[in-house]
Formats: C-alpha cells, sequence, structure tokens
C-alpha cells in the first residue's frame, strides 16, 4: 500500500457539505437554520481551503466522501457505475471494438451495442459526474477569490490546481456531448441553468484557459507538484488532445498545433518506462513524475488505495470486472472476481504473439464474443484483460478488497503516438514520428511498422486500451460508426453493422434539457 501525502479526502467532506447540492441549483442561499455551518464558518485557513481542493480531487477518484457504502455525492447517480472513472470507461471503452460486458443492468448492453437513447442511465451518470466536478471547482476558485483570510498564501497555486481540474472536465464535456451547459466561477447560476456553449466556441474557450494556465499560473512545472496533483504537463496534455480533435471538434485541422505541444510535453517527460505492465500494478505509483516519487512515464496518475481511497469504480472496477469464471482473483491480488468484462476478438486480433502488451487471459475462453448475455456457467464469451492488476511490480501479492492501483490519466506514450499520428497526416516531422512510433512499439518487444494513419489507429488501440480513449480515437479516424470497420455486436448485430452519426455525441440528459430552458438536445435524440 503506498503511504498518502497530499490530502486527507475524508475530511474535506465536511468543508464541502452544503457548498454544492446541484449541478443548477443556486449556490449563494443563506439557510434559514441558525444551526446549520456555512462555508464562510469553516475556510477560515488555509489548512481549510486545502482540504476543499481535496474535494475537486476525490470528485474523480470515489464516489462519496466517506467511502464506498456511503451515499453518493450526486443523488440519483449509482456510486458504483456512476464514479468518474468508471463512466468515462464505460463511456470510451465499452462502446467500442475494445469490450464489451455482459451483465444485464439495464440499459448498459445499449453502450456495446450503440444503441442508447437520452435517458439511458449510464450515460447520465457521465454527463451528472462532469458537470458536478466543474461544479466544485468553480465554488473552489469562487470561494477562494472571495477570501482574504491571513495566511492563505498558496491561494494563487491552489486556485490553477482547481482550474486545470476543470478543465479536464470541460475536455470530457466537449469529446462527449458537444455543445453543453457552460459556467465558471464569474456566473451566478440561477434557478434556470446555465447557458448552453456552442462546441467550437467551447473549444476557444479551453484552449484560452490551458494557454493562460501554462504561460500565465502558479501552477507547477512539469514534475514539479506533489504526488496526485496537477501541474503543467497536465494541462499541456489537455491542449494537445484538443488539437489533435479539432477537426472533429470544431471543423478546422490543427494536427500542426498538436505536434508542436507534443514536443513540449516530451521534452519535459522524455523517457519511456523500460516495462509496461509496471504501469498498471498495485505500485504504479512510482512511475507517476512528480517530487514524492520522481517516476519517468506517467504524468498524472488518479489515486487509489485500499485503506483511504475506496471506490467500486476506477481500476477496482477494472481489475474486479475482468476477473472471474475459471480464473483465480487471488493471482491478481484481490478478494473476488465480478465475472464482467470481455475483450472482443476483433481487438485482440491486433496483437502480435509476442507484445508485451497482450495482457490477456484466455484460458477455456473463445476469442471472438458470440452472446452478450452471462450464461448459466458464468462467462464464457472473450478473453479476459488482466492489463491493470493489484500486483505490485516485483510480483509480491496481498489479496484485498479493494486496490491500491492508481488509473494513469495521462503518459508520456500517447504524447509519443499523438505526435507520430500528426506526422502521418503530413503536419509533422516524418522521421521524428517513425522514431516516436518505432520507441512505442521497442518497449512492446515488437518490431518498426510504417508510419501510415491504419497502423497508427491500430498502434493506439493495443498501447492505450482501457485508458479511456478508444471511441475519441476511432471517431477522428472515421471508424466509430461507418461500416468500414465493425466489431462482435456493433450496432446490436453479433457481425457488427454501421450505426447512425448521431452516436458520435451523447445527448444531454433529458432531465437536464427539460428543467432548462437553455439547453437544446444533440441532434437524432
Amino acid at each position: 500500500m503506498k503511504k498518502l501525502k497530499i490530502f486527507a479526502f475524508a475530511a474535506a467532506a465536511v468543508l464541502f457539505s452544503g457548498i454544492v447540492s446541484s449541478c443548477v441549483q443556486d449556490l449563494d442561499v443563506t439557510p434559514i437554520d441558525d444551526d446549520t455551518v456555512l462555508p464562510e464558518d469553516v475556510l477560515d485557513s488555509q489548512e481549510a481551503f486545502r482540504q476543499l481542493l481535496a474535494k475537486c480531487y476525490q470528485g474523480l477518484a470515489v464516489s462519496a466522501s466517506d467511502g464506498p457504502e456511503s451515499a453518493p455525492d450526486i443523488n440519483g447517480v449509482d456510486g458504483g457505475y456512476g464514479q468518474y472513472l468508471r463512466a468515462l470507461f464505460n463511456m470510451q471503452e465499452l462502446t467500442t471494438d475494445v469490450v464489451a460486458c455482459c451483465w444485464n443492468d439495464g440499459g448498459l448492453p445499449d453502450l456495446h451495442n450503440i444503441t442508447w437513447n437520452a435517458s439511458n442511465p449510464f450515460v447520465l451518470s457521465m454527463y451528472y459526474r462532469i458537470f458536478f466536478q466543474i461544479s466544485l471547482c468553480n465554488e473552489f476558485i469562487r470561494r477562494s477569490n472571495a477570501t482574504d483570510i491571513a495566511g492563505y498564501d498558496l491561494k494563487n497555486e491552489y486556485i490553477a490546481e482547481a482550474r486545470a481540474l476543470r478543465l479536464l472536465s470541460y475536455y470530457h464535456a466537449i469529446d462527449m456531448f458537444g455543445n453543453v451547459p457552460f459556467s465558471t466561477e464569474n456566473n451566478s447560476v440561477g434557478s434556470t441553468g446555465p447557458e448552453q456553449i456552442k462546441r467550437a466556441d467551447l473549444f476557444d474557450w479551453i484552449v484560452t484557459e490551458a494557454e493562460d494556465l501554462l504561460a500565465g499560473s502558479d501552477l507547477a512545472e512539469p514534475g514539479q507538484n506533489e504526488y496526485g496533483r496537477c501541474d503543467k504537463g497536465f494541462v499541456m496534455m489537455i491542449l494537445a488532445k484538443m488539437y489533435l480533435n479539432a477537426e472533429v471538434w470544431t471543423g478546422t485541422a490543427m494536427y500542426a498545433e498538436c505536434a508542436e505541444v507534443c514536443e513540449d510535453i516530451i521534452e519535459a517527460y522524455p523517457a519511456l518506462h523500460d516495462k509496461y505492465s509496471d504501469l498498471f500494478c498495485a505500485d504504479n505509483h512510482l512511475w507517476t513524475v512528480n517530487t514524492t516519487y520522481g517516476g519517468d512515464e506517467i504524468i498524472f496518475a488518479v489515486n487509489q488505495d485500499s485503506d483511504l481511497i475506496r471506490s467500486y469504480g476506477a481500476t477496482n472496477f477494472l481489475i474486479f470486472g475482468s476477473i472471474g469464471g475459471e480464473m483465480s482473483a487471488a493471482d491478481y491480488g484481490i478478494s473476488s472476481g465480478w465475472s464482467g468484462l470481455s475483450l472482443t476478438g476483433t481487438f485482440t486480433s491486433k496483437f502480435e504473439p509476442n507484445d508485451a502488451r497482450a495482457l490477456f487471459y484466455k484460458g477455456a475462453y473463445e476469442q471472438y464474443i458470440d452472446q452478450l448475455r452471462r450464461e448459466s456457467d458464468g462467462w464464457s464469451n472473450g478473453w479476459k484483460s488482466v492489463k491493470f492488476t493489484n500486483v505490485n511490480h516485483d510480483g509480491t501479492v496481498e489479496v484485498t478488497g479493494f486496490v491500491d492501483t492508481d488509473f494513469p490519466l495521462f503518459r508520456t506514450a500517447d504524447a509519443y503516438l499523438m505526435y507520430a499520428e500528426c506526422a502521418a497526416r503530413g503536419a509533422a516531422d516524418q522521421a521524428k514520428g517513425q522514431q516516436y512510433l518505432d520507441a512505442v512499439r521497442s518497449r512492446a518487444g515488437v518490431g518498426s511498422i510504417s508510419l501510415t494513419l491504419d497502423n497508427i489507429i491500430d498502434e493506439r488501440g493495443r498501447e492505450l486500451y482501457y485508458e479511456g480513449m478508444r471511441r475519441q480515437d476511432l471517431i477522428r479516424f472515421g471508424l466509430f460508426t461507418t461500416d468500414d470497420y465493425l466489431w462482435e455486436f456493433k450496432g446490436g448485430v453479433q457481425q457488427g453493422q454501421a450505426v447512425d452519426d448521431h452516436f458520435n455525441l451523447f445527448p444531454l440528459t433529458a432531465g437536464d434539457v427539460n428543467a432548462n430552458g437553455n439547453l437544446d438536445q444533440n441532434p437524432g435524440y
């Protein structure tokens, strides 16, 4: 188990209770009850604001401040599948060629089938998690700006971190939902809800905010913040992603700009860790680049800890959900398996036999999925991913009911591949792009391949699967909805079929559209 050196997450709940209660409710109401403690009564020191900032980080890691069995932060959003990273996985991986889930929860099969609607509870969970997180960050920034308490010497640094975290959620919002409700610390959120911003305008705001954080804020330099906290490398990764997807999100390609940012990232974080599997094990915090551990590839990780940071989402879901049937849960450091997630044969067939990233349990299971529903014998379809485990990098195991494995949100290898893609698109140096592509493959133990777009999209799949970006990549390459690329049960049939292009965006939740007259639903829903 790692020793956390930054925040006591649970304590933050006391400070944040009553500050943020919904995404649309007025946040500045004074309660009638004289016994109610107001935020002003407790936000009286730098340590209090530090704990409040902890809640902004906590929103990525868990669903509730008091542990996985307590009431979730958002009423009506399940504390298990509604956890931020689990919801992100459901949206970005479960909807693609990578993985399917055999559980029959209402609305869950619709994700892999790409047949969801505006009432899908899993889409709703992602939507509200994003905007709850934005509300947390807005309120932290607003409260920090308004205070003049003595001793709050790190105000500018803390505000910059909250802005960076908010930037992450707006990046997820523009990717998945397009034209979305928009508010910052400068907006008074009233009963009618926030205004809707056009996707292209949100793109401009995110880019401007990112550039300001990189040039004009007190955010820590790359690798110079504590373990688990944001720095400028975190923001550079978001900015690179914005430019990488600009053609989809605005209609104007910006691959040259993406390549330029990627070069800055690689200059700041030049190394690839020597062993791929180490990046996804129980002590993977050792390879997070920061002043606490001084690692070599993980630019930012969302922390998990079997004692202190527990949820039924994040890496707990990725590990428990992939283990079951004939597999031994203890071999992977967990107390039991949930028997849910299976890789598609379309995806696993992309790997060469000696690829170190092909971290699959095959056993007696069929490679290709021939049905999505759980059978009486448990779980017979598809190979299982053991990319994420709760086993230390040296092979030692402590079997636990929750995992210690952090979720690597941003890695240097992704910057290598983003640059290689820009080069393949003619917007960056081809020789350097080939060099970066070869470096990623060399670490995996496989040889050089030519710098083509077909090779790049497959290589991104092999390197980055389960890390929350596959759907975005397939859309950028024009493969998500079309019949140019099919996988098991795409479109709801075993052999796969094309789906309507409106599925390139998820719907705004029906409840929010009905409650907020400022919002127009995405086309097709």
